[in-house]
């Protein structure tokens, strides 16, 4: 049995060991509080701009699931740790059994839409939400995309994929030049059914061709009708330079040195049209958690009827309607919701009085044509005989 002295000895050295854990985990703790505001003060421009924090008043994206149309992501980075759920690839890449390498834009538009903004983590506009990948693209070196990708057969097999698996949105942050059938069939297909689809317009408002034109070539899906196509701004809310410009913008966002994560680790910044996309697709995901039956084109009016910096003329094609307020678009939702609800009304309390139509008379032939058919048919009938009983007689004579 230990003694009085023992004991006192073996106390004041668990109180030794405990105050120097205690001590040594201060820094610690404070080195990552201060991380985590480092954080928050490269993302406060991009929050402030889109008004996040305020729309996070109503949730923070929580059972939605958002489809991102990209290249593969880093599922294992600390932005997006459960929150992926990877699908099929579609991205053209074969080699065996292999999928197709991790890409670096998948990662960080994945990132920009959920990234869960814990321990130190970048976030998302939709934190909660949770990200159904399809590689639909590979990357060349670390940033720059193949040309052709998305290729319409994989894009429109990827949007089925997505709708089939309860994806309540789809982001394309890439895309292509040229229309085609297939790719907006699978576009009808989606809205059809309540998925809303965002995608980006495209960077290329600074090349020769837009400026001799005054006008970008269209990008798709972008450019298909019923998609949320969105424009690039900068810190100022005034169009990034790259940004293209034409009538497939609906709306805008920030899009000029955007934090995002890296497939690497650590942190990156992003300047595009497709970082925009990814953060709207953000937006719309909180509106689809708190709204999941609202119509996409309802989505798409909630998002452009409550913009900020809205053109002078209500329109312009380099940033649409404006740029996107996450909070107004969500207060806008919800008057949108309540206008489309149907209200049942009981018999008896129609509008107007006086005595019911009567009951449609049942399809079927007219008797009035069926007797002037058959005179008709009888007559040329006689007629025919006649003329042949006419022809024997004569032939007889001869």
């Amino acid at each position: 049995m230990p003694t009085r002295s023992g004991l006192r000895r073996a106390l004041a050295a668990l109180t030794a060991t405990t105050l120097a854990a205690l001590v040594a985990g201060v820094p610690s703790a404070a080195a990552d509080a201060r991380g985590r505001a480092d954080i928050r003060k490269e993302q406060r421009w991009v929050f402030d701009a889109l008004n996040i924090e305020r729309a996070w008043r109503s949730g923070k994206g929580a059972g939605v699931t958002v489809a991102l149309l990209d290249t593969r992501v880093q599922a294992s980075v600390k932005e997006l740790k459960g929150k992926i759920t990877e699908g099929p690839d579609l991205s053209g890449f074969f080699y065996g059994d292999l999928p197709s390498p991790v890409g670096e834009h998948g990662t960080q538009m994945a990132s920009l839409i959920a990234g869960s903004g814990r321990d130190g983590a970048l976030s998302g506009v939709a934190p909660d939400a949770h990200i159904l990948s399809i590689p639909i693209a590979v990357e060349r070196g670390d940033t720059s995309m193949l040309p052709g990708s998305a290729a319409d057969a994989e894009f429109a097999r990827a949007v089925r994929h997505a709708v089939s698996h309860n994806a309540a949105v789809i982001v394309v942050p890439s895309g292509r030049y040229g229309a085609q059938r297939i790719g907006a069939e699978a576009v009808a297909y989606a809205l059809a059914r309540g998925v809303p689809v965002v995608a980006s317009v495209g960077d290329d408002g600074a090349s020769e061709a837009s400026k001799e034109n005054g006008t970008s070539y269209w990008r798709f899906p972008a450019g298909y009708s019923g998609v949320i196509g969105v424009a690039a701004v900068d810190r100022d809310g005034k169009p990034a330079e790259f940004s293209s410009d034409n009538l497939s913008v609906l709306v805008a966002a920030p899009g000029v040195d955007v934090p995002a994560a890296s497939s690497r680790g650590g942190r990156t910044t992003v300047s595009s049209t497709d970082a925009a996309a990814a953060l709207v697709g953000g937006v719309v995901a909180l509106i689809k958690a708190r709204h999941p039956t609202l119509r996409p084109e309802l989505v798409a009016q909630a998002l452009a009827s409550s913009t900020r910096h809205r053109p002078e003329a209500g329109y312009d094609d380099r940033v649409g309607f404006g740029v996107v307020d996450a909070a107004a678009a969500l207060e806008r939702a919800a008057q949108l919701a309540g206008y489309q609800a149907g209200l049942p009304v009981e018999e008896g309390h129609r509008f107007g009085g006086g005595s019911a139509a009567p009951e449609p008379s049942r399809p079927g032939p007219d008797p009035f044509r069926m007797w002037a058919y058959g005179i008709g048919v009888a007559f040329g009938l006689a007629a025919f005989a006649g003329g042949v009983l006419v022809l024997v007689r004569r032939s007889e004579r001869g």
